[in-house]
């Protein structure tokens, strides 16, 4: 289950300042803003999110019992740490409080990979020693802002991403040496450069340390190859569930042409190229779409093309070349997608829209409109994929159902 240390590395029942003794898992739940629902039992954070999906989405389908995990934490195999320091000078790591810039200190945490954590304990015990400053937001002096670290669930690969304000690093060979000999399971570190005053954790610039630069993970079968900047979902485990679930409800038999819109790395869309006759990946980020090139190849898949394009003007660029998709993937960011993108699937006249969402609330939105357009939502799956918070996945299968498909649009 969970660990028996909470957030700052004290008993779950003990804070730091000598304040009141607090009964939830991690006493700094409530600064630290990110585990909503920590303290409430898994079964009921599963009914709340089943209601909250229920109610939203029941003027368009049924919603199928939530899937949830067996083991609900620890599961995010991507962790951020913000680097501070002290009054004392002392290096501190953790997150920004709720709506504030102030860092919270974090030793273990719930809900993230236990490994992750202990690297970057270890980075700041390190600091010291090789006289590396944490960066000062107020002054702008300083070295060190942030330590990314992403695990792949299946391979073991870990990288490590240093967020320096300067390209210049005293001593990294060193440090990298003796980081590398504390933990042996580090295969790639990287140094990635933000100079800017921004909220953004990372910089354009990069130099690869150690190891090539990327690992890899396998999910649903295949391999793929994840950056620091690579969208890659945080739980594994549930996100085999997600895409299993949203493939099954396309129903592909292997003579469809699909189109993955929004899709980052291309997950969903090699995933499905197995079922499908010709998939379809588009993407604005041009650095995920270079990996998803890239991960195309290592999977040796000769079906599927990806472009680095707006999803919706590239499937009216289709449409107006007179061409024609069965079905659309979309997995849009929690903002939803836009009325210009469901026109845009109106207009190629996709049969079947497997809509998977990360924000009920846009997804309604979305839906209304898909109704207005001629589509029918058929069938609604809830996945938890973020255990002791309050968001949650859905995969939504709609059909068209306009008098005439000849006329759509």
């Amino acid at each position: 289950m969970g660990s028996k240390k909470g957030h700052n590395g004290n008993t779950p029942n003990r804070t730091s300042g000598g304040e009141k003794k607090s009964s939830s898992k991690c006493p700094v739940s409530r600064t630290c803003g990110g585990c909503q629902l920590l303290d409430m039992p898994y079964e009921k954070q599963l009914e709340q999110k089943q209601k909250h999906l229920e109610k939203l989405l029941k003027p368009y389908c049924h919603v199928a019992p939530i899937i949830g995990m067996e083991n609900p934490y620890h599961y995010r195999n991507k962790v951020h740490a913000v680097f501070d320091h002290d009054k004392k000078g002392n290096p501190v790591s953790g997150v920004y409080e709720v709506n504030s810039h102030r860092v919270v200190p974090v030793e273990n945490c719930m809900i993230e990979d236990q490994k992750a954590d202990e690297i970057i304990g270890t980075i700041r015990g390190m600091l010291k020693s090789f006289k590396i400053r944490t960066y000062d937001e107020d002054t702008g002096y300083g070295l060190l802002r942030h330590v990314l670290i992403r695990r792949g669930f299946a391979t073991g690969e870990v990288m490590v991403v240093l967020v320096t304000a300067s390209p210049i690093f005293p001593s990294k060979n060193n440090f990298v040496k003796a980081l590398r000999e504390k933990h042996p399971e580090i295969t790639t570190i990287i140094q990635n450069v933000n100079g800017r005053d921004t909220s953004m954790v990372l910089g354009d610039k990069e130099h690869v340390l150690f190891g090539k630069g990327f690992i890899e993970d396998i999910l649903c079968g295949c391999r793929f190859h994840i950056s620091s900047k690579s969208f890659y979902q945080v739980n594994p485990v549930q996100t085999e569930i997600l895409y299993n679930k949203a493939i099954e409800a396309a129903g592909l038999t292997g003579k469809e042409r699909v189109v993955d819109a929004y899709c980052g790395i291309g997950t969903i869309g090699i995933v499905a190229s197995k079922h499908a006759k010709e998939v379809i990946g588009v993407e604005l980020n041009r650095d995920a779409v270079r990996d998803a090139v890239e991960n195309a190849k290592i999977n040796g898949i000769k079906n599927v093309k990806f472009f680095c394009n707006d999803a919706g003007k590239f499937m009216v660029n289709m449409a107006e070349d007179g061409e024609h998709v069965d079905v659309v993937f979309m997995d849009p960011p929690r903002s939803g997608s836009t009325e210009e993108f469901i026109d845009s699937v109106v207009k190629v006249k996709a049969e079947r829209v497997v809509y998977v969402s990360c924000g009920p609330e846009t997804l309604a939105r979305d839906l209304e409109y898909f109704r207005k357009k001629g589509y029918e939502s058929k069938m609604g799956w809830g996945v938890d994929l973020f255990p002791a918070t309050e968001h949650v996945e859905a995969v939504i299968m709609m059909t068209y159902c306009g008098s005439d498909k000849n006329n759509k649009g």
